[in-house]
């Protein structure tokens, strides 16, 4: 696969519209992410079932550049819970690896393709309900805490997102104050996105029939250009926040992304 300024162009502006999408509406650009990256492969002619699996590890190798310039400014704030950060990492790490290096490497790219497109499909019903879980209760003990990051980790590994979805739910049941959820669960984006990387690479490692600039699953070219735009318009899309209606935005992103859904739900049925 030849690296043609037009692959280049479109690579980047994937990169400046998640970046931007994600600090205006607080979502994953995973979500963006993944579809677009499979019908960029899938038009150069990676095969099926490596397609879906190489955006899903692609697009979580972009979250390790992402997560540290939001929990920097996070930090800032002083909005991090690091306590909770300490006790959700450890099942976090091992949910990733038994996700990335064990399940992910041994489910079919159509499969994974489904189980995208079910998530995407939640995530966008959620914006449009827009409910907020109700604040009932602490967090769980050592037990419990390990058992819900190894939930996060391994999910995440499977769609190839920071496991936001999962994680702000859970901290705000647990009353965790909301602006503490958001800014943990950012926090929480760098041990997943590491240890499913390295799960990727590794899962991939052996393979013979991956495409130029290959890292396992991941793949590179997609990697650096696509994290270089979102680094850069992620701040630009939080400062919008603050001016444009965002709960009519996420309405509006939600019906793109049951498009998107529809679209991974198609490839894994007829791959």
């Amino acid at each position: 696969m030849i690296l043609q300024p037009i692959l280049i162009a479109e690579l980047a502006a994937l990169g400046v519209g998640t970046g931007f999408l994600a600090g205006l509406l607080g979502i994953g650009g995973g979500m963006l992410m993944v579809p677009f990256l499979t019908i960029i492969l899938s038009a150069r002619g990676v095969p099926a079932d490596l397609t879906v699996k190489m955006a899903i590890a692609t697009s979580m190798a972009t979250i390790i550049f992402t997560s540290v310039s939001s929990v920097r400014a996070h930090h800032k704030r002083g909005a991090v819970r690091w306590d909770i950060v300490k006790r959700l990492a450890p099942g976090v790490v091992l949910g990733s690896a038994i996700g990335s290096l064990g399940v992910f490497a041994v489910l079919k790219g159509s499969v994974l393709a489904i189980v995208f497109g079910l998530f995407v499909g939640f995530s966008a019903t959620q914006m449009f309900l827009g409910k907020k879980p109700a604040a009932s209760r602490q967090l769980p003990g050592t037990a419990g805490t390990v058992a819900a990051g190894g939930v996060i980790g391994f999910v995440s590994g499977l769609v190839g997102a920071g496991g936001g979805f999962i994680s702000v739910p859970f901290m705000a049941w647990c009353n965790v104050a909301i602006h503490n959820a958001v800014a943990t669960s950012a926090a929480l984006g760098f041990p997943i996105a590491v240890a499913n990387v390295l799960g990727y690479v590794a899962a991939g490692a052996k393979l013979d029939n991956l495409p130029p600039y290959a890292l396992g699953y991941i793949w590179l070219p997609g990697l650096v250009v696509i994290a270089l735009g979102s680094v850069l318009t992620a701040p630009l899309g939080a400062r919008a926040a603050h001016a444009l209606p965002v709960d009519r935005l996420k309405r509006v992103f939600g019906s793109i992304l049951y498009l998107l859904a529809a679209y991974m739900l198609w490839k894994g049925f007829t791959s």
